[in-house]
């Protein structure tokens, strides 16, 4: 029996809060899909609505307040192998499996898989198996009572359950604690050895690669044969011999001259198969991955300026432009291979070359690290604690313990994984988030973060660094978020203070930061139906997660923008405002190079419809942010900085070829025909993987009239940055100067902007016309005479004249 195998399920609510109309569940099972959760099999059956739509998240929190029974028939013949087992790769989360009648385990742990004997109890033709799944809400507050309170953040103790953080529901994510047999479940049925799990360490030596294939064994009690282990990579063949009981083997491979594996932006992505057999007697089992030839090291080590955070691959440090990563669909189970190449295509798109895959998700599926192993995309790995403080204590330690050690044996084939992360912000927590007085001297995690987990990579994965956690200091007595120490988290920007902070800081590496702004207008309005639509209607609330959020997001308007006066500015101005605040941290941070050595952005990715940092929305939509970010992330950035002597001219060459061009800098007017009131050129030269600094020639950095002029910098070979010197709410621009012609292609429509006068940040939005319809370019400033013209697919030609909401420019909301 597999879940592959077409077995029949249903599944039926056991007991809770479970409503009037829905009690038929009580007694009438519905059909189950499993792999899968309880969410997508009622909405499959049609018994609830989309808990992604208006105001439905509330509705439906009955759902993992109940308890939940998932049973299937299965038909089984006895066949040549002594030994039957039930496999589990995965239960969300406090599961009873009952096997014709017999309880045969019990689980509490989302993280890991599980394995039953069950060759005593399987019979002869029809099986009857259950999975009982209590209750996830009930079940967290009931181990909360068991064993304490410790401090976390959001509604639901999450911290006390193995269970997914998020899927409790976050700052930008819907509250639904799901229940389900989520990863495949079967019987195999063995004789005398298998193989429990292989380690496959892939190294080099010089020019050669070197594979440590760790494999792990498994014997039946009548195994008396010795067994000879295969093990075939890149043309080579490597066989050892090892006597019947044997645990684990090393077996070593050495290929000559590999082609090495890089991130993208530094070279190719070669992977080579790897087969392993074992074989005892008549008996064989056998096991394949792909592997890429590659070293990766962490460089923390003191230097003059404090600590640095450098990834080196293949010798070679990496600055690094990357995102956080958190499930990429709240109800997880419909994630597949597809739209995980389809979500981390748009890191690739938007220059990225490391996606962190943030404590409160998952241990992401074999897909999302395939995807990145063959794009060249670097993975940050946490160990799942996010925000809280965690037991030490049974049975919670045992849990870790085992859910560790399964997580960096299955990883560790991946080329892409580049760093374990002990915690997402809990070392900083715990030093300054007032948790030590309700902690009353009670452990709080630490013993994971600086023992066991660092022990089990040693032990597991030794050619993997190892951080104790995000931010951190690497110095247990430096402030774990100090910016001249290690990685650092930004949010007083956002939570606090204007994003102008930023400059304010010269952090050596930033793994989180990010700025708040809604989602495309389509994703928008196919989930909130207030009439009329407005940031603080009943049902745009619930799409809104974050504490204070809507008041955040005007206080974030700072002296940039003006604030808005309708929905359409509302929606608008915020997202522009987002696109802004992220482009000025990384332009800074950038221009710091070398003492900065990369930023991870939160956040790429969005779960459901809403509110939040992504840079592409719920529904695959990509935001201006994402749009700046493939700006402010591409090998070659040109910006201009503040500096004490007056502005220069940053320029940061993150490629392996110098960048050797002229720049033209000029000070225009802002009114119409955008006129040279001074210009001059200069050489840049930049060497491979370097910065420089110019200084902006004083002729051009000297305004006539601050409110009424701009800088414009152009190279040769087309780099561009602007510099203002006033915020746009002091900024007189021309309310019309702009022009736009459409027309159609094969595959969509074009839109020509003809600039008259500075036109700032334009921007189309052609899902306000057909929610399908996507666009190449956004955020784009033109001077006079100057013409861009923006790319739409998937979408018909407009008849009508463009203009706004569907064009926009940051001149509608600033001119007078």
């Amino acid at each position: 029996m597999t879940t592959e195998g077409g077995a029949a399920w249903t599944v039926r609510a056991v007991e809770g809060p479970v409503p009037d109309r829905n009690s038929a569940l009580l007694a009438a099972p519905v059909t189950a899909t499993v792999p899968g959760e309880v969410y997508s099999d009622l909405l499959a059956a049609g018994v609830i609505p989309d808990p992604f739509d208006g105001d439905n998240e509330g509705k439906l929190h009955w759902i993992g307040k109940t308890s939940w029974s998932y049973r299937t028939a299965f038909d089984w013949e006895p066949d040549e192998h002594a030994v039957q087992e039930l496999v589990a790769e995965g239960l969300d989360t406090a599961a009873r499996v009952v096997l014709n009648g017999t309880e045969i385990g019990q689980t509490c742990n989302q993280h890991r898989s599980y394995r039953f004997a069950v060759t005593e109890l399987l019979v002869a033709g029809s099986n009857e198996l259950v999975v009982e799944f209590a209750s996830p809400v009930a079940t967290a507050n009931r181990l909360r009572e068991e064993s304490g309170m410790w401090p976390h953040t959001n509604l639901h103790p999450y911290n006390s359950i193995r269970k997914m953080a998020s899927n409790f529901g976050w700052d930008w994510g819907i509250d639904v604690a799901t229940a389900g047999i989520w990863r495949p479940l079967r019987i195999e049925s063995w004789t005398g050895v298998r193989i429990d799990s292989v380690r496959p360490l892939a190294g080099l030596d010089r020019d050669r690669g070197v594979l440590d294939s760790r494999v792990s064994l498994a014997w039946s009690e009548e195994a008396t044969d010795d067994a000879m282990i295969t093990v075939e990579v890149g043309g080579t063949t490597t066989q050892m011999t090892v006597a019947a009981g044997t645990q684990e083997v090393g077996v070593t491979s050495t290929i000559d001259a590999v082609d090495r594996w890089w991130p993208r932006g530094h070279g190719e992505q070669p992977l080579y198969d790897v087969s392993i057999s074992v074989a005892a007697g008549n008996q064989t089992d056998d096991w394949q991955t792909r592997v890429g030839f590659r070293t990766i090291t962490m460089n923390v080590a003191p230097d003059k300026d404090g600590g640095p955070f450098v990834l080196s691959v293949n010798g070679k440090p990496i600055y690094i432009h990357g995102a956080n990563w958190i499930p990429d669909d709240a109800l997880f189970t419909r994630q597949n291979r597809e739209t995980y190449e389809r979500s981390i295509r748009d890191a690739i798109d938007a220059n990225m070359n490391l996606l962190r895959v943030w404590g409160g998700g998952l241990y992401e599926s074999e897909d999302f690290y395939d995807v990145c192993d063959e794009l060249g995309v670097l993975v940050w790995q946490d160990f799942l604690f996010a925000c809280a403080a965690y037991s030490e204590e049974e049975p919670l330690w045992s849990e870790v313990e085992a859910e560790a050690r399964e997580a960096v044996t299955r990883l560790s084939s991946h080329t892409s994984l580049a760093l374990w992360n002990g915690n997402n912000e809990n070392i900083w927590g715990y030093v300054e988030w007032g948790w030590r007085e309700p902690l009353a001297g009670r452990s709080w995690g630490e013993g994971y973060y600086l023992e066991l987990l660092p022990r089990i990579v040693a032990e597991l994965d030794p050619r993997t660094p190892y951080s104790a956690g995000s931010p951190f200091s690497y110095d247990r007595y430096i402030h774990p978020n100090d910016e001249r120490n290690g990685t650092m988290h930004i949010w007083d920007v956002w939570n606090q203070v204007d994003y102008s902070t930023y400059r304010k800081y010269k952090p050596r590496f930033v793994s989180e930061f990010g700025f708040q702004g809604p989602p495309a207008w389509s994703t928008l309005t196919s989930v909130v139906h207030d009439e009329p639509l407005d940031p603080y209607g009943e049902q745009m609330l619930v799409h809104q997660k974050a504490h204070e959020g809507n008041l955040k997001l005007e206080r974030g308007l700072g002296d940039h923008l003006p604030l808005w006066k309708t929905m359409d500015d509302w929606h608008w101005t915020t997202q522009l405002n987002q696109a802004r605040a992220v482009a000025y941290g990384i332009e800074h941070f950038r221009s710091l190079f070398p003492l900065n050595t990369g930023a991870i952005v939160w956040q790429l990715n969005d779960n459901w419809p809403v509110v939040s940092w992504a840079a592409v929305d719920g529904l695959g939509v990509r935001k201006p942010l994402w749009h700046t970010l493939k700006r402010v992330y591409a090998d070659r950035l040109l910006s201009v900085q503040p500096r004490e002597d007056g502005p220069v001219v940053a320029a940061h060459n993150d490629s392996d070829v110098a960048w050797s061009t002229e720049v033209t800098v000029t000070r225009r007017s802002t009114a119409k025909g955008s006129e040279a009131l001074a210009s001059e050129t200069f050489a840049l030269e930049v060497g491979p993987r370097d910065a420089v600094l110019n200084s902006l020639p004083e002729s051009v950095a000297t305004p006539a009239d601050p409110t009424a002029e701009y800088v414009e910098v152009k190279t040769a070979d087309g780099s561009t940055a602007y510099w203002y010197f006033v915020e746009d709410t002091s900024l007189q621009v021309v309310a019309d100067a702009y022009t736009a012609a459409v027309a159609p292609t094969t595959d969509g429509y074009d839109v020509t902007v003809t600039a008259s006068a500075l036109a700032k940040d334009l921007a189309l939005f052609p899902d306000r016309l057909e929610a399908s319809a996507k666009v190449d370019s956004c955020l784009v400033t033109l001077s006079a005479g100057d013409s861009h013209t923006f790319h739409v697919t998937n979408a018909s030609a407009p008849t009508a004249p463009i203009g706004k909401p569907l064009l926009r420019s940051a001149n509608d909301l600033i001119a007078s």
